[in-house]
């Protein structure tokens, strides 16, 4: 009879390590090849961001640490979390014009989507509308979640917006490869780079 506890506990290790080891994992369908074969290797705390306890601060680390890496920034480990998960949960999906769903979506599209899932904040639909409403910063000055906007030469209407994360990068949904993060040194960018805005998220 004395050793009735310790069977229980066995059985109950037994269940336990049946139901984790056969709990399905789910990757998002519009990643990248190499996002999704990185996302398979993360450690359960981004699986389900819940669980994990407020301050944990290996946690918080090795977050930062996966996101800066997949997203090709260095991170300061004060950025939004929020906004980078969402960011890399976008990555690969495909170019669709007038669309911001998962089976693809515009730039402005994206960016309306990032920003009602990461804030709860309804930006409007196009990239000329949105420009209206953000308060102008300078170049030097971006920081991570700011919008940069494109024009192609002077004069002309604004074309196109994306993210800024950080090191002169931003995460943008283009024509010629959907959601992707680009580089504002890009010859492309930068001749066509019209400014920065900062959406008030307070």
């Amino acid at each position: 009879m004395k050793h009735i506890p310790l069977y229980c506990l066995a059985a109950a290790s037994m269940a336990l390590s049946f139901f984790f080891e056969n709990t399905p994992t789910t990757s998002s369908s519009s990643a990248s090849d190499l996002i999704v074969a990185e996302a398979s290797l993360l450690p359960s705390f981004l699986d389900d961001e819940e669980d994990k306890k407020p301050g944990d601060a290996a946690s918080d680390s090795a977050a930062y640490d996966y996101y800066g890496q997949a997203l090709g920034v260095h991170l300061t480990h004060t950025e939004n979390k929020d906004l980078l998960r969402t960011v890399l949960d976008w990555i690969g999906t495909p170019y669709r014009y007038g669309s911001n769903s998962k089976q693809g979506t515009d730039c402005s599209g994206f960016v309306t989507r990032v920003y009602k899932e990461v804030y709860g904040i309804t930006l409007q639909r196009s990239s000329h509308s949105m420009f209206s409403s953000v308060k102008r910063v300078d170049k030097d000055a971006m920081e991570t979640g700011d919008l940069v906007f494109f024009r192609r030469g002077p004069g002309q209407p604004i074309y196109h917006v994306g993210i800024y994360l950080k090191d002169g990068k931003f995460a943008h949904s283009a024509c010629n490869g959907g959601v992707m993060v680009s580089s504002l040194e890009q010859q492309y960018y930068h001749r066509n780079f019209y400014a920065a805005g900062r959406v008030e998220t307070n």
